[in-house]
């Protein structure tokens, strides 16, 4: 059997890696200039920008006690969560009409390309913070999801709860997860980013934003696997997410963090995928001038 490469296949191969750093690059670009568009100048108060910060709480213990709902209607203890696994904890909410979804989306795209799976080597657990979200938005949630993972049955390791405003509050605090209620648009506002557990329920590393390194995502999950803690990330970015969907507002300090952040963040991520672009081009042309091979 005779296996060569030709021109042909080489410039097929080349039109895929082009279709897939372009389309990397055009998702973080848009998710940058929706953050950077929706800034204003008008400010928030001081006290409404601490509630939605994302405190580091590395080492702290969250309470295994709390009950809360899955997405069957089950009254459902954290705990049975934890236990042999680590956790990665997603808060937000299921209405949430933006931030939530670059959360679960980017979460997604990282854990495509580790080769651990939920449910054999870590669960996913996501936590409403509203209250009035009910067991079948949280079921509904997690079809869609689960099917966007894709791998095998995730439906046993991935859990979507709702809860009480006593349980939800507890857990946010123990992590550090701030958030805050508009009442004139009734939506909440919130920092965006995972928090990872130890088997035991211990906080051992936070991954901000939207978009997670598939390298730190995966080195995160096996330090947590053994139940090491990890160290604080950079609290700018993390900042710089705390944009409100529902006024639209930053407080003038931050607002120019976020615009020279985003700007940052869009020539970093554009640096990245140009150069993997050109070290993969490099390994196809390569690969299209190897000479033939028999067998």
């Amino acid at each position: 059997m005779k296996l060569t490469w030709s021109s042909q296949r080489a410039r097929q191969l080349f039109g895929v890696l082009h279709s897939e750093a372009l389309r990397s690059f055009v998702m973080a670009f848009t998710m940058v200039f929706i953050f950077i568009s929706s800034v204003t100048a008008q400010t928030i108060s001081d006290d409404s920008l601490k509630r939605l910060t994302f405190e580091q709480k590395l080492g702290a213990q969250v309470s295994m006690g709390l009950p809360f709902r899955d997405e069957n209607g089950n009254v459902v203890k954290l705990g049975e969560y934890f236990g042999k696994k680590p956790v990665i904890l997603v808060l937000g909410y299921y209405g949430c009409p933006m931030l939530c979804t670059f959360v679960l989306n980017g979460m997604i795209g990282s854990l495509q390309d580790i080769p651990w799976e939920i449910g054999d080597q870590f669960e996913v657990v996501n936590v409403s913070i509203d209250p009035r979200e009910t067991p079948a938005l949280a079921a509904a949630k997690k079809k869609n999801y689960v099917r966007r993972y894709g791998r095998h049955d995730a439906s046993q390791g991935w859990h979507f709860l709702t809860g009480d405003e006593s349980s939800i509050k507890r857990l946010a605090d123990e992590v550090g997860f701030g958030y805050a209620y508009d009442e004139r648009v009734k939506e909440f506002a919130h920092p965006s980013g995972l928090v990872i557990l130890t088997a035991k329920g211990t906080v051992s590393r936070y991954l901000s934003g939207v978009v997670y390194s598939t390298a730190e995502l995966d080195a995160a999950l096996k330090d947590a696997a053994r139940d090491k803690v990890g160290s604080p990330i950079q609290k700018l970015f993390l900042l710089c997410f705390h944009y409100s969907p529902v006024t639209g507002k930053y407080a003038t300090a931050v607002m120019i963090g976020v615009r020279a952040t985003g700007i940052f963040t869009l020539l970093w991520i554009g640096k990245i995928v140009a150069g993997s672009f050109r070290h993969k081009t490099k390994t196809v042309h390569e690969a299209a001038g190897a000479p033939s091979k028999t067998g």
